[in-house]
């Protein structure tokens, strides 16, 4: 079992990301969180509310909201995303493929930290859960998806121009094969108001008489919105009801397990969370979290003074912290087959090059050519970065290792092929435009003496 390498009760404060990437690899039990949706708008705390000042911008830009980094890691490991935003550029628009690609490095340390038996809860809408979910079968691999939930509720707003738009989406995948999973039941009401007459089924009648059954939950919820005159509303734009959230929690977790949100928001994961007793993490960018967990674990009778002589949770017991946690893992990449040898690793380390400056030493170097048939493009845009090496073989990101092919034999080449293969099955399909090609050897040699160079 992967060893825990942060406290329970923590609240992280700042980008979620560079803290998923210092948690331990396999550490986490269960992740139920409320990302933005690429909205396109603004959201704002109700002003006299506790969240009172919490806001954040669900709009997306790719040349202000997405870092070369993301970008690199994606193009270098898991080409599959990289098709999803860009399927999404071309369907949709640029700002719903930066969001994508924001998820998408964000997805893959989710799906690092889970435990083997663990199970992610997605929540999202329609705005964009055609995409996610096409992100999160990039990720957890579509044998992994479990289940589309549908929450739905009541609340004000008629539609003019279409049907009123009154559900979520929640998207569960598991980490693996097995996974931890308890199946919950639900009131389903005898609508003629007469007790059922099947054989094996339970009857119960409520405080007013009405007959039931405590049927099994299906994939369609019906949960309350929080009402404005809700005990539980804290004026947080985008809250979610505690009962949708301990439904998840209480579905694919045992008592004391570990409980992530990696966009916590007003905390409602982690309030279910203690309520059903379980350990929690929270990360989020707001920081008047810790306030808000506070009063409202106060105010749900589990947070006591150090006089009390009630138990329950002291404020001390809750950790507030702008630090990522240390690994203490041996540092694995998220997905164990794209796991590149210690050797290459090391020399990885050495590289220091973005993917824009390769493709710029490349073409530099080997001339505006297609390695995989010997296509010359009028410039460098019709060229796409990829590894001589594939990296499920072991190859390395460092550019001595990457190569310059056209979209078409980039994308023939897969993830899969070595260079080689792709020529071989180029020239048996007779689609090379030059009669040879440089030896990958040479060219190797030729990046080589650049680098040496440079060094000097």
């Amino acid at each position: 079992m992967a060893q825990e390498n942060f406290a329970n009760r923590t609240l992280f404060h700042g980008d979620n990301l560079n803290f998923l990437r210092g948690i331990n690899t396999g550490s986490i039990d269960l992740i139920a969180t409320d990302p933005p949706f690429n909205k396109g708008k603004d959201f704002h705390a109700t002003p006299d509310s506790l969240a009172k000042g919490a806001s954040f911008q669900d709009r997306w830009s790719w040349e202000q909201d997405v870092h070369q980094s993301w970008v690199d890691k994606i193009e270098d490991d898991f080409p599959a995303i990289k098709e999803v935003y860009e399927a999404a550029r071309e369907a949709h628009s640029k700002s719903l493929s930066a969001f994508l690609c924001f998820m998408g490095v964000r997805l893959i340390e989710m799906q690092r930290v889970l435990k083997p038996t663990g199970s992610i809860y997605l929540h999202c809408d329609p705005t964009a859960s055609h995409y996610l979910k096409a992100m999160m079968d990039a990720v957890f691999g579509g044998e992994n998806f479990r289940n589309e939930i549908v929450w739905c509720y009541k609340t004000g707003g008629v539609g003019k121009k279409w049907f009123a738009r009154k559900h979520d989406i929640i998207f569960l995948y598991s980490r693996g094969k097995k996974s931890i999973f308890h199946v919950q039941k639900e009131k389903s009401y005898n609508r003629c108001g007469m007790p059922y007459r099947f054989k094996g089924v339970e009857e119960f009648q409520d405080e007013q008489g009405q007959w039931y059954t405590m049927s099994s939950l299906r994939d369609v919820w019906e949960v309350n919105a929080i009402g404005r005159t809700s005990g539980e509303r804290v004026g947080y734009p985008t809250q979610k009801p505690l009962a949708l959230y301990e439904r998840m929690i209480l579905a694919s977790s045992n008592e004391g397990d570990i409980v992530l949100d990696p966009f916590c928001g007003c905390a409602t994961t982690c309030i279910a969370a203690e309520r059903t007793n379980r350990r929690w993490l929270g990360m989020d960018i707001w920081g008047k979290t810790p306030d808000v967990v506070k009063s409202r674990l106060e105010n749900e009778g589990l947070l006591h003074n150090e006089k009390s002589t009630h138990l329950g949770i002291m404020a001390k017991d809750i950790t507030f912290t702008h630090d990522a946690p240390i690994r203490t893992d041996d540092g694995q990449e998220a997905v164990p087959f794209l796991a590149v040898k210690e050797s290459h690793r090391v020399a990885e380390e050495k590289d220091g090059y973005s993917n824009i400056q390769r493709k710029d030493i490349l073409v530099e170097q080997h001339g505006m050519i297609c390695q995989g048939c010997g296509f010359k493009p009028p410039d460098k845009r019709y060229l796409e970065l990829d590894h001589d090496m594939a990296r499920v073989s072991g190859g390395s990101n460092n550019i001595d290792n990457r190569i310059l092919l056209c979209a078409p034999c980039n994308k023939k080449k897969g993830a899969g092929w070595n260079l080689w293969k792709l020529r071989k099955e180029n020239k048996k399909e007779g689609l090379m435009m030059r009669e040879s090609l440089p030896d990958i050897k040479d060219l190797k040699a030729q990046i080589r003496l650049f680098l040496a160079k440079e060094r000097a």
